[in-house]
């Protein structure tokens, strides 16, 4: 169930009874042969499954995050820190008035994490407000299955090529991780260092293995909706 879905009055009547939400934050910016969107797509798709188990509501996604590395290539869309927070904490600041306590924000990008630390500030100025931040590839979970693979995951590459996110033939050979000088780059070396923009390893997997990490993402979801 989306908010897009509603009417204000049916969001009254959701509140007389649930005060839980969904947030989903991510990323507008190159994946590769994957949508430029993969970093919303994903954690927008777990949001949705989790939705319809548990009748939690779901916000319209942020689309855009923090991605100043890769400016390079044509279609990243990225916004600075400062803002990332000040957006976040204002969507909560509006929930929050309309009787919403517990908020789950779905992130699908690594370069938004900052918000996450801020989140440790916004807590405190809201009484009752309980909050919960879900990065899916990172998961225990998640992780649990890679290894069980023996399969390393990496920006753009098998780990995020789920059939939503395809939006191009994917190449069948694996591409050699390339070399990295420098956790800080300028976007201009980054897309030297990276070319493609995959970070390496294959760039896809069998259908089933992607099933078995969206089910382990699924389940942490509807874990952490628990609010314990």
């Amino acid at each position: 169930m989306r908010l897009e879905d509603l009417n204000w009055m049916d969001v009254e009547a959701y509140l007389e009874k649930e005060d839980r939400l969904m947030l989903v934050l991510g990323a507008c910016e190159q994946h590769g042969y994957l949508s430029l969107l993969t970093d919303i797509k994903i954690p927008l798709a777990l949001a949705d499954a989790a939705s319809q188990r548990s009748g939690v509501l779901v916000a319209p996604p942020l689309n855009f995050g923090v991605s100043p590395y890769f400016l390079a290539y044509p279609g990243t869309l990225s916004l600075r820190v400062g803002t990332l927070l000040a957006v976040v904490e204002d969507l909560i600041r509006s929930v929050y008035k309309q009787g919403f306590r517990r908020i789950l924000i779905l992130n699908g990008h690594g370069g938004n994490v900052p918000a996450r630390a801020h989140l440790n500030d916004i807590i405190n100025q809201y009484p009752h407000l309980k909050l919960n931040w879900y990065d899916w590839w990172t998961s225990h979970s998640v992780e649990a299955v890679a290894e069980k693979y023996e399969i390393k995951p990496a920006h753009a590459n098998w780990l995020e090529a789920f059939p939503f996110t395809r939006v191009a033939d994917l190449p069948q050979e694996s591409k050699n991780p390339p070399h990295v000088p420098s956790a800080i780059m300028d976007t201009e070396t980054s897309r030297e260092v990276y070319g493609d923009g995959s970070f390496g390893g294959p760039y896809q997997v069998s259908e089933e293995i992607m099933q078995e990490i969206f089910a382990a993402a699924l389940a942490d979801v509807l874990h952490l909706l628990q609010f314990e």
